[in-house]
């Protein structure tokens, strides 16, 4: 590691630690899953094999830098005395991993005083990673880069609302899920169409890369979106968070040239709390 590129060190390392986990995650795909708990709802499950993936994460990085603090989807808030905080979602997808659906991803970031600076994607069937950074220049600016196994990724070239497709998730709750519905139903006659494939980091890098033309949802945690937002953004998109309509934090990302159209779609189809007043 180049001592003189702190955010690459990092990113060089979460790089390597989702590797290892999604080398785990593979393993016990073809041994059987199982659901070891439930969370916000019945449908809101976790397995035996996130709860495993992540105590190997925590172990690698306590064990590569013991002074930072981490916080994880599946355990506790460690604290550290770095200044770096690590952002970890074990398998971002979870139920598609439960059906062997393949689209489930490792996430892992790092921030630095609450700046996300460094942000690993890796599709675990695909075996494809996605890496962003935060370089500061001897000027003291900052620039963000993303690739994707090595190669620059760029958002997709401004296109009409109507020739977007746009990517969504829904929350677990059935109370928002109504809510979500009906926004969806108000958003789809104004889009070319829309995707719900079930794993927030990877539909974030699918703006990064070109596959989709924006993305909106409710109720996403930190976890969800630290790495893929950092992705997104190095490759030209801007993601903003924001009050939903039904209470919980909403994620808006889109290429930044079309960011504003896009925006103002969402919130005239009601996923913005206080849309239409």
């Amino acid at each position: 590691m180049n001592a003189a590129d702190p955010e690459g060190q990092l990113a060089e390392l979460a790089l390597d630690i989702a590797r290892a986990a999604a080398r785990l995650i593979r393993e016990r795909r073809e041994t059987g899953v199982t659901v070891a708990a439930t969370k916000s709802s019945e449908t809101d499950v976790v397995t035996e094999t996130d709860r495993e993936v992540e105590e190997l994460i925590r172990s690698l990085l306590a064990e590569a830098r013991p002074d930072d603090g981490i916080v994880g989807e599946e355990g506790r808030d460690e604290p550290g005395a770095s200044g770096v905080r690590w952002i970890v979602d074990p398998i971002d997808g979870t139920v598609n991993f439960l059906y062997d659906i393949p689209q489930y991803a490792v996430s892992v970031a790092a921030e630095r005083n609450g700046v996300v600076v460094a942000g690993v994607v890796l599709h675990v069937a695909r075996d494809t990673a996605y890496v962003g950074r935060r370089e500061t220049r001897p000027d003291g600016t900052t620039t963000v880069t993303a690739h994707r196994d090595g190669t620059p990724l760029s958002v997709r070239s401004p296109a009409p609302l109507s020739q977007r497709l746009i990517g969504t998730g829904f929350s677990y709750e059935a109370r928002i899920r109504a809510i979500q519905a009906a926004a969806v139903s108000r958003l789809l006659p104004e889009v070319r169409d829309i995707r719900r494939f079930g794993s927030c980091a990877l539909d974030l890098c699918h703006v990064a890369e070109g596959l989709l033309d924006g993305y909106v949802e409710e109720g996403v945690n930190l976890w969800d979106h630290a790495a893929g937002a950092l992705i997104a953004e190095g490759a030209g998109a801007h993601c903003e968070l924001a009050p939903g309509a039904g209470g919980q934090q909403l994620l808006l990302c889109a290429p930044a040239h079309g960011f504003d159209e896009f925006r103002e779609a969402v919130e005239d189809a009601g996923f913005l709390a206080n849309s239409g007043e």
